[in-house]
């Protein structure tokens, strides 16, 4: 089985000079240099950005609410690449409370499974338009203890891609397992990352530093 994690594309501050560290993951189609550009407009001064990058920019070739084994191998692919990288931000020095996951699209449901399947006392995460994946959602999968790690989840109450009761499903499984869950839902909003989840976003950046 190939592995995306050697094409990681880093921003901000080296992992031996970060204080803080961000895992951004792109969506289908998108690129992690793309993904990256979102850091432009976030209180990252101190973070080490690390984006990695989709074979053929994407995940997995399915909808996320198809049958889990339909997205195979992909989606375990994709799963053990941000386990990878947490691992080598760990290695760096950086704890898990100044370390941040941020996705958006397929990558916000690949980011959301993630943390379902790893839940820890992270310093924050950032779902924009996307869930945990499955044409149903088994809980069995899903362990650990967020301890309070804020999480944004932001959609479109019509998003084409992500329907909003997945939505719903995920701030329910995040706060069951100890999450501080912000969910905002967008009345037909687009398919993109919005202003205001920009500056939600900032708000639980800055948290530590006030």
């Amino acid at each position: 089985m190939h592995r995306h994690h050697k094409n990681v594309v880093t921003a901000g501050k080296a992992l031996s000079e970060a204080s803080k560290a961000m895992i951004m993951i792109h969506g289908r189609g998108g690129s992690a240099a793309g993904i990256l550009e979102i850091a432009e407009s976030l209180e990252v001064a101190d973070f080490a950005l690390l984006a990695p990058q989709a074979n053929q920019h994407t995940w997995y070739p399915y909808s996320f609410m198809a049958p889990v084994a339909n997205n195979q191998p992909g989606l375990d692919t994709g799963l053990a690449v941000i386990g990878e990288i947490l691992d080598d931000i760990l290695a760096a020095g950086i704890s898990r409370e100044n370390i941040y996951l941020l996705g958006f699209s397929q990558g916000a449901c690949l980011t959301s499974e993630f943390l379902a399947r790893n839940a820890g006392h992270f310093g924050g995460a950032f779902i924009y338009s996307g869930g945990v994946i499955g044409a149903e959602v088994d809980r069995s999968n899903y362990s650990g203890d967020f301890e309070g790690t804020p999480i944004l989840l932001g959609c479109s109450d019509v998003d084409a891609h992500v329907p909003l009761h997945r939505v719903q499903d995920t701030t329910s499984i995040f706060a069951e397992m100890g999450a501080e869950v912000t969910e905002r839902i967008y009345p037909n909003g687009p398919h993109t990352i919005l202003a205001d989840e920009i500056e939600l976003t900032n708000r639980i950046l800055t948290r530590s530093q006030s």
